[in-house]
C-alpha cells in the first residue's frame, strides 16, 4: 500500500480530508480505513471507496445514504482507476451542510487527490 496523495477542503467550518492510496488487495483497503480510524478518532465520518483485483466496496460511514461512498465510487470508476482507495475524513464544523453540500464536500476532496499535481 502507498499513499499517493493527501488534499484537505474546508466548507463551512467542516474539514474534509481527503486520502488517495494505491492498494493491492481488499485487506491492505481494510487495514488502511481501520487505521485512519485509529489515527483521526475524533472525525466523524470516513467514508471510502475501493477498486482492486476486479472486486469494489464503498461506505457512506453513517452519512445520508450516496452522499458520500457511491460518487467516490463513480469518480473510480469515470477515472478508471483501478488498485486504488480513496477515503475522506470528515471532522464536524457545527454547521450542517444537507445532502448537496456533503455531496459536493466529498466530492471536491475526492476530485483534489486524483489532480495531477502540476
Amino acid at each position: 500500500m502507498k499513499l499517493i496523495k493527501t488534499e484537505e477542503v474546508i466548507v463551512k467550518k467542516s474539514k474534509f480530508i481527503g486520502y488517495l492510496y494505491e492498494i493491492d488487495s481488499k485487506e491492505e483497503a481494510k487495514k488502511i480505513i481501520d487505521d485512519l480510524h485509529t489515527e483521526h478518532k475524533k472525525a466523524r465520518h470516513i467514508p471510502y471507496a475501493y477498486k482492486v483485483n476486479g472486486t469494489a466496496s464503498k461506505s457512506d460511514d453513517k452519512e445520508p445514504s450516496n452522499t458520500a461512498g457511491m460518487p467516490i465510487y463513480n469518480l473510480l470508476e469515470r477515472k478508471n482507476m483501478d488498485n486504488s482507495l480513496i477515503a475522506v475524513v470528515r471532522y464536524f464544523g457545527g454547521i450542517k451542510l444537507g445532502a448537496g453540500g456533503l455531496f459536493r464536500a466529498y466530492m471536491d476532496a475526492a476530485n483534489k487527490v486524483c489532480e495531477k499535481d502540476e
